[in-house]
């Protein structure tokens, strides 16, 4: 492949920002232990009182499919993203007051727009937050929180999963898979509101 290519769409696709003190460690949900590992590290170094870990299991199936990797230690009874990304959490060293979890989510839009409900339901107003994610999820990810939490801060904090991080993603096929897919999901699944925005921008 072109290295030009594979240079812009790794710049494009794999985020990473220096954690800096915020007020909430957001976790879109999933099947690998590497994101809330990373999250509780940041809570017991202090970054965040608080951790939001969303997510019931993808659309695409009609139940937790189980844990992707290390099943002998995060080995229970999951029936939601959310509650196998809480035991790891709480396997990690954070207290469950420090958690507020959401376990509706079936995609990305909704861990956003889920976790926006819950902290005004709480009461926290987030000027500035962590959003833990898998590397290759972290574009898209980052533009659905920035849709629901417009007014935010954000500071993306990837975590390799699935043994694809930024430097390896395209030398294999499993690899090139899921950062392709996410490039073209970072069109369609966001062409709506572009499109609202440009609706909404005219009219004015």
């Amino acid at each position: 492949m072109n290295h030009d290519i594979i240079k812009a769409v790794t710049d494009f696709i794999f985020l990473a920002d220096k954690p800096e003190k915020s007020d909430v460690i957001f976790l879109p949900g999933g099947t690998d232990p590497c994101p809330p590992e990373t999250a509780a590290r940041l809570y017991r170094e202090g970054y965040a009182p608080l951790l939001v870990p969303s997510g019931k299991f993808s659309v695409k199936r009609d139940r937790f499919p189980g844990v992707s990797c290390r099943a002998d230690i995060y080995n229970g009874n999951y029936e939601t993203e959310c509650s196998f990304f809480t035991d790891v959490l709480v396997k990690n060293g954070v207290p469950l007051s420090a958690i507020a979890g959401e376990n509706e989510a079936v995609h990305t839009r909704d861990n956003a727009d889920f976790s926006r409900r819950l902290t005004d339901r709480i009461g926290l107003s987030v000027k500035k937050a962590l959003l833990v994610c898998k590397s290759f999820h972290a574009r898209r990810s980052l533009c659905f929180y920035q849709l629901a939490f417009p007014e935010t801060e954000f500071l993306v904090i990837p975590a390799d999963s699935f043994g694809i991080s930024r430097e390896n993603w395209f030398c294999s096929e499993k690899g090139m898979d899921r950062v392709f897919g996410e490039l073209e999901r970072c069109g369609w699944q966001f062409l709506g509101d572009l499109k609202k925005s440009l609706s909404e921008k005219s009219e004015n």
